[in-house]
């Protein structure tokens, strides 16, 4: 059992893998076609940053269960350290190495913002985490708003008042300048690095989703109380969640910021948030899959749809109704549920198995433990029994 388990586990990832791949050999066919137009050409890379975005947040809203309504908080930072250590070592390093910096630097500032700010806000639950975490998102981009930064050949100098506070000499120059944001970064990304990045993403999320670790998150989502009963650390496994998901979405900012030569924080705003939300939710919550097929199509779609002039965004709203019913009518969920039990890697994603116990020391092997189910599962948790002289409680799905 627990080998075709895995077995099922690995070709649903395999799928997944195979699917960017598909998508990124196509498009590299098109563009050497000439068959794509100067303005998709331009959001190939802001795409692949929206989709480590939707996959991230899926992380926090899907797989954990918490709804964050800040997430761009995150990005912005990513963003914006990012390209503050591009156009402070620019000049000193090769641009590989540039870029390879930048991209570590933002993942790992917003790593730390989300472990910092997860600390207080992931005791609170349902529309008081969102509620918070649209107000850290808010916060940021303010704070962004009135930062400035400069050096000279004193240093660096750091003001919330103007630039003219700086007091920089003759020889320095303005980093970030408050709303003007920063600019002078090298165009560094492109669509080839933002598909590696897509595929480091997916690496990290589907593993951490099949480990134990994972599981011990999703029996956080499907019940809390349940899963402190068997003595899981509710807030340690809630703050690696959303510190690994903080980090994304830092990494995706700084890909994002090196598709431009200038950056401004209103493009981190609360509007940007709820993008990012409305990708996992039309491509479905827990559903990476999804979440990767929505942001891409959802993405270009404002673009294929300019030929209808005024009426662009009404037919958009349509197209959003239409795949929200798409994917959440009964009916047509249990006709692709069919269809994917019919299709060779195995079952549907459908809801995580319920795992409490697995993450515990002793649960699992010949003395007891944990009898997961396959993805789409329902069934309760009604047996429960003493494994042999461990003196523990484990659940059986």
């Amino acid at each position: 059992m627990k080998m075709k388990t895995l077995s099922r586990s690995f070709r649903r990832d395999l799928v997944t893998y195979g699917m960017v791949v598909v998508m990124f050999l196509a498009i590299q066919l098109l563009s050497g076609m000439g068959m794509l137009t100067n303005s998709l050409s331009g959001q190939l890379v802001p795409i692949c940053a929206y989709i480590i975005m939707a996959i991230s947040l899926n992380l926090t809203v899907g797989i954990l269960g918490e709804l964050s309504l800040g997430h761009a908080g995150f990005m912005s930072v990513g963003g914006f350290v990012g390209a503050f250590v591009s156009v402070c070592v620019g000049d000193a390093v090769p641009g590989w190495l540039c870029f390879a910096l930048a991209l570590l630097a933002g993942t790992a500032a917003a790593a730390l913002f989300g472990f910092l700010i997860g600390i207080p806000v992931l005791r609170l639950q349902g529309d008081y985490l969102a509620i918070v975490t649209l107000a850290f998102g808010e916060i940021i981009k303010n704070l962004l708003n009135s930062f400035y930064v400069g050096r000279d050949a004193s240093g660096f100098h750091v003001s919330l008042k103007d630039a003219l506070s700086l007091n920089l000499d003759e020889t320095g120059d303005v980093i970030i300048n408050g709303a003007q944001g920063i600019t002078g970064m090298p165009r560094s990304a492109t669509f080839g690095l933002g598909f590696v990045l897509i595929l480091i993403t997916l690496f990290i999320v589907l593993n951490l989703i099949n480990s134990r670790t994972g599981r011990a998150i999703m029996s956080i989502r499907d019940n809390r109380i349940a899963a402190e009963s068997v003595g899981v650390n509710v807030t340690r496994y809630k703050l690696i969640a959303f510190t690994i998901s903080a980090a994304l979405a830092g990494l995706a900012g700084a890909l994002y910021a090196h598709n431009f030569s200038s950056l401004v924080a209103k493009k981190f705003d609360y509007n940007t948030s709820i993008l990012i939300l409305v990708f996992v939710v039309v491509g479905g919550m827990g559903n990476i899959r999804g979440s990767i097929i929505a942001a891409a199509l959802l993405t270009i779609l404002p673009e294929l749809l300019r030929g209808f002039s005024d009426y662009r965004m009404l037919v958009y709203a349509v197209v959003l109704i239409v795949m929200m019913l798409f994917n959440q009518s009964p009916q047509l969920v249990a006709w692709r549920r069919r269809l994917a039990a019919s299709a060779p890697w195995g079952g549907a994603p459908g809801p995580a198995p319920r795992a409490a116990a697995a993450a515990q020391e002793g649960c699992g092997g010949r003395e007891g433990g944990v009898m997961h189910g396959f993805a789409g599962s329902n069934e309760p948790w009604h047996r429960i029994r003493r494994p042999a002289g461990r003196g523990k409680i484990c659940a059986f799905h």
